[in-house]
């Protein structure tokens, strides 16, 4: 009697389970793509452009591999890889045809709140990100040059960028790229522009042949990473 409660004990369980999961499957509808037709592709011509990069990134590691083996002065082929690799990472001065933008607070009659300290750290994100949408090659924001692994945040309303205050105006933001024209219109026409007004904030972009920007000061700090011995 005691092995057949247990029997049926084991079994009411395992069927009351399979309820359970059968109700939670029933319940939870298939959750859908719901990005339209333009969305998708832009997603695709991103997936498209991260793609033609991995490749050229690829073709230049396999250049690389080649000058090794063919050459037998391999610590100039690194000496130029690593300038490269350094010119690549933000660690030395850059130059060339882009655009300049400032930022400079609006105050007209109908402005009531207290005095702009400081561009707010999103809108300096939401511009970075235009600006790399649009064919921005290198950026600088005030006197810090961006990088991949560059912090913008927001510390008692002021902006720190590469932990640097950014509480001047004009802010100047300082942008390399293979088209300027283009991407002064592509910023002029840009959501942040209107968002910047939204903050009583005018944002201002002019093309220009030469820009220089300053190299990255700061220590790179690279976490969850770790050096691999070889086998022996």
């Amino acid at each position: 009697m005691k092995d057949r409660m247990i029997i049926f004990t084991c079994v009411t369980t395992i069927i009351g389970f399979m309820i359970a999961v059968q109700f939670q499957t029933t319940k939870e509808p298939e959750i859908r793509d719901t990005r339209n037709l333009l969305e998708l592709r832009q997603d695709l011509t991103s997936e498209k452009e991260r793609q033609a990069e991995l490749n050229l990134e690829i073709e230049k590691q396999m250049e690389l591999l080649f000058q090794l083996q063919q050459t037998e002065d391999v610590e100039e082929v690194m000496t130029n890889a690593i300038s490269e690799l350094r010119e690549r990472a933000g660690l030395t001065e850059v130059s060339g045809q882009g655009i300049v933008i400032e930022v400079t607070p609006i105050f007209d009659e109908n402005y009531s709140s207290g005095p702009i300290r400081s561009v707010p750290a999103y809108l300096v994100r939401m511009l970075i990100n235009e600006l790399n949408i649009n064919g921005a090659k290198e950026i600088a924001v005030g006197n810090q040059r961006i990088v991949s692994t560059t912090p913008i945040r927001e510390a008692n309303g002021v902006t720190l960028i590469n932990s640097s205050r950014m509480a001047q105006f004009p802010l100047e933001i300082k942008v390399i790229s293979d088209d300027p024209e283009g991407l002064h219109h592509a910023m002029m026409s840009s959501r942040s522009k209107e968002f910047f007004a939204y903050e009583n904030l005018s944002l201002e972009s002019t093309p220009i042949n030469y820009v220089k920007l300053p190299s990255y000061d700061k220590a790179l700090r690279v976490r969850y990473m770790e050096t691999v011995k070889e086998e022996s």
